[in-house]
């Protein structure tokens, strides 16, 4: 699981525009891309395409943060418990737990941090 990002351009999408979410970010081979939806101070909304193989290290963030499967599927670990996501499906990865990706394959997801209520 390598750590190649990049960065897809804009760096937000139109707003008040009907968007399916899905199609607004591709797969690149051997990276994980990445595309802000929404970027606050107070939190953001991501969404990322990764190419088979590609993963996310572990770590450990100080903020609860919300990932949903689009498209394809992956293992999300959460404190050394694995978690089976299918497209459609979302997990809360609470504050101060150690996590990572493991793909199942190329897949994309959203992923939703909440930075308020933290400080």
């Amino acid at each position: 699981m390598d750590q190649k990002y990049k960065q897809a351009e804009p760096d937000s999408i139109e707003k008040a525009k009907p968007h399916m979410i899905v199609e607004i970010i591709e797969y690149v081979p051997n990276a994980i891309v990445m595309k802000n939806i929404i970027k606050k101070p107070t939190g953001n909304i991501s969404i990322m395409s990764f190419d088979s193989g590609e993963g996310l290290t572990e770590k450990t963030v100080p903020f609860d943060s919300f990932v949903q499967i689009i498209e394809g599927n992956a293992e999300i670990v959460i404190d050394r418990v694995s978690n089976q996501l299918k497209s459609g499906q979302g997990i809360v990865i609470p504050a101060h737990l150690s996590s990572f990706i493991r793909p199942n394959g190329r897949f994309k997801m959203i992923q939703t941090i909440i930075k308020s209520g933290y400080e």
